[in-house]
């Protein structure tokens, strides 16, 4: 696995923190990672190469890690500094692939971005507001997030504060447990090994290395107008969830997959929000080398 990462100077004067994984040779895919987060959680796809020759590309969202803060941004403010990370590595087409809070910012670039060939969202969150009980089957801790994003104030504040705090002490030895009822019995498992808890642990470190403002921007712009109707996409995509999922529940996954243009649906009964990866590795490798033509 080549990894690599660095940090961009934008045209704007903004930082902006990128990573690349994979052979240069392979099928671009720029990775849009969960929430909260970082570039260096492009490493929990690393299964993906055993299956197809891919080149992921990432970048950590504005306000996370090293990126500098983009205040008010909106979903669709991702597809920027995507084709900038692109364009810095001399990459033109890449499928749009993005996991949990990545999804949304994935089907962006589909909707938005004449260079993305196709996208895939999994595990990904659905507009806020629509036709559909945008909560029902999320556990405690995402009731309470969410609540709070929606009333904004000291009590946001304060919970991305003490979010903050805990998730900097973590170690590999404790994050499952700092997750709670976030992670039913199939996504603990999938924790098991050492590795996969270790990438969490560094992805946290890093997204919350200089503050919370990531973490509150990504809520903020999941609960406001994404700045495009995901109705309205036009190229390929594809839709993958488990019914296990507390973090984003399935619904989400079913409410995509019927208002998305032609979109596939990949349901993975059984599989929860991390275990969905690993479970489905070769299916998964094999959607994006489709979405990008190959």
């Amino acid at each position: 696995m080549d990894y690599t990462d660095g940090v961009l100077t934008l045209s704007d004067g903004r930082r902006l923190e990128i990573a690349t994984m994979g052979d240069p040779a392979g099928t671009t895919v720029f990775f849009h990672h969960g929430t909260p987060g970082a570039s260096c959680l492009v490493r929990e796809n690393a299964a993906l190469l055993d299956h197809a020759d891919l080149f992921f590309v990432t970048v950590s969202r504005a306000g996370y890690g090293a990126s500098d803060r983009r205040a008010g941004r909106r979903v669709a403010d991702a597809v920027a500094d995507a084709r900038a990370a692109l364009d810095h590595l001399g990459r033109r087409d890449y499928v749009a692939y993005g996991h949990s809070g990545g999804g949304p910012h994935a089907l962006a670039c589909a909707a938005l971005d004449e260079r993305c060939t196709g996208a895939l969202s999994l595990a990904g969150v659905a507009p806020y507001g629509g036709e559909f009980d945008w909560t029902a089957g999320m556990a405690e801790e995402n009731l309470e997030e969410f609540r709070l994003a929606l009333e904004g104030g000291e009590a946001y504040v304060a919970m991305l504060e003490a979010a903050r705090t805990v998730f900097l002490e973590a170690t590999p030895e404790t994050v499952v447990d700092l997750f709670g009822g976030l992670l039913p019995p199939v996504d603990r498992a999938t924790l098991a090994p050492l590795e996969a808890r270790a990438v969490l642990v560094d992805s946290l470190a890093q997204g919350f290395a200089e503050g919370y403002w990531g973490f509150h921007d990504d809520d903020r712009a999941f609960l406001s107008d994404w700045g495009f109707d995901p109705s309205t996409i036009g190229r390929p995509v594809t839709v993958w969830f488990g019914d296990a999922d507390t973090m984003v529940p399935p619904t989400h996954g079913e409410w995509l997959a019927a208002h998305v243009p032609g979109a596939t649906r990949r349901f993975a009964p059984g599989e929860g929000h991390l275990s969905i990866l690993p479970a489905n590795a070769a299916g998964i490798a094999a959607d994006l080398v489709a979405l990008a033509g190959r």
